[in-house]
């Protein structure tokens, strides 16, 4: 969910000529406007953003020049400003939610040159790869978002700036972020249910198979779970199996292996949906998914293939609603 203040500051921004700095009063600068404007040269105890040439008039286009040039007057040397949240951090927060508005090889281009920027000072650095970890990566972010983590990792990995452990660290979460791309088959694995039978995933025959990873007793698990239930959009592509073709199967498997525990929640598991748990503990041991949190959603088609990834109940919901 985007900050209100960002889309309307974007809005105007990118259909105005001339503009100074981000109107956001914990990051306004005290200069002169005449000197915002004209001077593009760095500001040492805020942030200032560029400014887009008069002739550019087109939205799109200003919004590519403003992603390639934010950071232009921003001072990665002055450590000082990593302990002023309310000008870097809201500068950044700012700055996620412009990237929405330009194509992805412009997003992309746009984090590299960040970090590249970023990089005249370690220290600064740093402070630059926690907050992107913390707004793209991190599964309770309204920012997450794999795609620019990606453009980051990619970067950062290959950084003289970090230590080796840094780097592996990094590498890691690259590997990760990698798995069960949308458009990419999604990992197969066995889980078993209650009357003792395993099956593959794979070997489900479903239109779409929602695929959930829990974990028995997690209160967020039990309130996403009780909201699906009451989904009208769910519970119609659910109404629409039949004994010969199934729209939906809604999968609910614990990566655990503790038999007790998964037994004592499955009261709590709708009959119609699947309900099973790793046995051998096969995704967690192969690491055939990135889970960060409980719960986990995947949307997937009928050949397994990933549809969403990672995703959240509104975007299942919008989903079916539409389909």
């Amino acid at each position: 969910m985007k900050h209100i203040f960002s889309i309307i500051f974007l809005s105007g921004l990118l259909l105005t000529v001339n503009f100074s700095c981000l109107s956001s009063k914990k990051t306004q600068t005290d200069l002169p406007v005449e000197d915002t404007v004209t001077e593009q040269g760095i500001v040492t105890d805020t942030f200032v953003l560029p400014h887009i040439p008069e002739m550019m008039e087109d939205p799109d286009e200003r919004a590519k020049y403003l992603v390639m040039h934010y950071w232009d007057r921003f001072d990665f040397t002055n450590r000082s400003l990593i302990q002023r949240p309310e000008v870097t951090e809201q500068a950044f927060v700012d700055y996620i939610n412009i990237l929405s508005y330009v194509p992805g090889e412009n997003a992309g281009a746009s984090l590299a040159y960040t970090l590249e920027k970023a990089g005249n000072d370690t220290v600064m650095y740093a402070h630059f790869i926690e907050l992107f970890e913390k707004y793209l990566y991190e599964p309770n972010s309204p920012f997450r978002n794999d795609d620019y983590y990606l453009s980051v990792l990619n970067e950062v990995v290959r950084s003289s700036l970090l230590t080796e452990e840094g780097r592996t660290r990094y590498r890691f979460q690259l590997e990760m972020a990698r798995l069960n791309r949308p458009g990419q088959k999604a990992n197969d694995f066995t889980y078993t249910v209650s009357s003792g039978q395993s099956s593959r995933m794979y070997d489900l025959k479903s239109e779409f198979t929602l695929l959930m990873f829990i974990n028995p007793g997690c209160l967020t698990c039990a309130e996403t779970m009780n909201y699906l239930k009451g989904s009208k959009a769910l519970n119609e592509a659910l109404s629409l199996n039949s004994p010969t073709r199934a729209m939906l199967t809604v999968l609910a498997v614990s990566p655990d292996n503790d038999l007790e525990e998964w037994k004592a929640d499955r009261p709590s598991i709708p009959a119609q949906w699947v309900y099973g748990y790793d046995k051998n503990r096969e995704i967690t041991t192969k690491k055939l998914y990135d889970i960060k949190a409980f719960p986990t959603l995947y949307l997937l088609d009928k050949d397994k293939k990933v549809i969403l990834k990672d995703t959240s109940i509104e975007a299942i919901e919008s989903f079916f609603s539409i389909h």
